[in-house]
């Protein structure tokens, strides 16, 4: 796969400076409503370049892949987008998609070409409830396993089987480390009552544990600050409710988590969205903090 990078990505992936790359479906209207998706992709670049990292925004632009955008590029990716997952880039640049919302797989798979080792984003894919019968496993978690890159993020949503996602991570070999916490999160909760296998509490201890391993991913779940989240008890019984319709009118495959997050949109009153906000900002805060260990490492 070709990607092209922008000249700073470039630059800064040479010298060994830090870069972050960013997912573009958070930042379009499949991932965030207007105006909050440009207030994520605000929030997003300005903590990764304050804390001294470079953002790298991944997407497909006019049938090229890309890692790293120009600002004025930015405005494209708030739009309408076909949502590209790794096994959509090859026909994405094939058909030339004016835009292609990249989801975790495909920037992983992005970032892996450039030489990117981080990764920041909202929340996971995972193996979905009653997976046994569908099948239903996200191809985040393969590509989390497959690619040197540190993944950072919320957990994965309470609407999947999150006890069988920490399973499949650890048959593939994904170590799944606890941001200063000893909870697996669950999105807009601090956690799912489900532990992390190793708790870190500083950027250097990843980076250090991330450049030991023999090959693939680390995973980092960074709890949602405590101010945001949303409250357990009622999210439950809006998952609850949001599956069971799933289950009586066939909605399965992709269309499961926008129709749960839009009734967690509607039952929260928005708080949802905010609380979207908050940790897509801390994610990608922790995120650069690590992509500044693991370059120092790197220039030895």
């Amino acid at each position: 796969m070709k990607v092209l990078m922008s000249d700073e990505v470039r630059d800064a992936v040479r010298d060994h400076r830090p870069v972050v790359a960013l997912e573009s479906t958070i930042f379009s209207h499949l991932g965030l409503p207007s105006p909050a998706n440009a207030e994520a992709l605000d929030r997003c670049l300005k903590v990764i370049r304050a804390t001294g990292a470079v953002p790298a925004i991944t997407a497909v632009l006019d049938g090229t892949v890309r890692a790293g955008l120009e600002p004025d590029e930015h405005e494209r990716i708030l739009g309408a987008a076909h949502k590209a997952a790794e096994r959509d880039l090859g026909v994405a640049v094939a058909q030339r998609w004016a835009f292609g919302a990249t989801t975790v797989s495909a920037s992983l798979a992005i970032a892996a070409v450039a030489g990117i080792s981080v990764f920041a984003t909202g929340g996971i894919g995972g193996v979905h409830r009653g997976s046994e019968v569908t099948g239903d496993v996200s191809a985040d978690l393969d590509a989390i396993g497959r690619y040197d890159i540190v993944t950072v993020c919320a957990g994965a949503k309470a609407f999947l089987d999150l006890a069988r996602t920490l399973e499949h991570l650890e048959t593939i070999g994904v170590p799944v480390l606890g941001w200063c916490h000893d909870w697996f999160p669950a999105f807009y909760t601090r956690t799912s009552g489900l532990r992390v296998a190793h708790r870190v509490d500083s950027a250097a201890e990843v980076a250090t544990s991330h450049r030991a391993r023999s090959r693939g991913g680390t995973l980092l779940t960074v709890p949602i600050p405590e101010a945001d989240q949303l409250d357990q008890q009622a999210l439950d019984q809006v998952v609850d409710q949001a599956l069971r319709h799933c289950a009586q009118t066939g909605i399965t495959g992709p269309g499961v988590t926008p129709f749960v997050l839009a009734r967690i949109g509607e039952a929260t009153a928005g708080r949802s969205v905010p609380a979207n906000l908050a940790l897509a900002e801390n994610n990608a805060a922790v995120a650069a903090q690590v992509a500044v260990e693991i370059s120092r490492i790197d220039r030895g």
